[in-house]
This record gives C-alpha cells, sequence and structure tokens, in this order.
C-alpha cells in the first residue's frame, strides 16, 4: 500500500507547478487551504453517508469509492501543507503496539 501513496505523494508535489488550467490538484492548490479544507470535509460528509447506506442495502462499494475520494483530498491537504503519507504512517507506526487509551493519555503531556 505504501508504493501507491509515495507514488502519490509524487504526483500531487508535481502538481503544484503546473497550471490551474492543466490539472485539477493545482486548481485546488491555487484556491488555497479553505477550499482544500472544504473538499476533505465534503468528502468526509459522502463517506458517512456511503457508510450507512452500507446498513440499509449492504453496497459497500459505494463507501469504497467516497473512502479513496477521502484519502485522496486529505493527501492533496498533507501536499499543500508540506507533508506527505510517510509522516502519517510514521506517527501510525509510533502508535504500534500503544493501546488507544495509552495514545489518548499521552496527548496530553
Amino acid at each position: 500500500m505504501n508504493d501507491i501513496l509515495q507514488q502519490l505523494d509524487g504526483i500531487l508535489e508535481s502538481r503544484k507547478s503546473q497550471s490551474a488550467e492543466e490539472s485539477y490538484v493545482a486548481s485546488l492548490y491555487a484556491k488555497g487551504l479553505d477550499k482544500i479544507l472544504k473538499k476533505v470535509g465534503e468528502e468526509a460528509t459522502e463517506t458517512i453517508m456511503a457508510a450507512k447506506d452500507v446498513a440499509h442495502n449492504g453496497d459497500k462499494n459505494h463507501l469504497v469509492y467516497e473512502v479513496a475520494d477521502l484519502w485522496f483530498h486529505t493527501l492533496v491537504l498533507l501536499a499543500h501543507q508540506n507533508l506527505s503519507s510517510q509522516d502519517i504512517t510514521q506517527e501510525l507506526q509510533r502508535r504500534f503496539g500503544l493501546s488507544g487509551h495509552e495514545e489518548k493519555a499521552n496527548r496530553s503531556n
């Protein structure tokens, strides 16, 4: 999985030098942080709605599609902030083996 995330990191970084007319991602970068945050919020809402739909109709494909959109737009946000998927995977690795209660308690320290 890291391979596809690293490939996306590279593509998202390269879009910073493209024109907004040539690239959807470049157009998001050009519109700034608020537009990117709005897209992440929209995708999060669509993910929640798709998850609720699974409970009603059992269609998991739509949920997978929406989570992919959410992940993608979150990666755009990270790239805009000069972060990458590696920053997130490193944080997840740091948390590996900690209970959720331990990790939460460590936040306040």
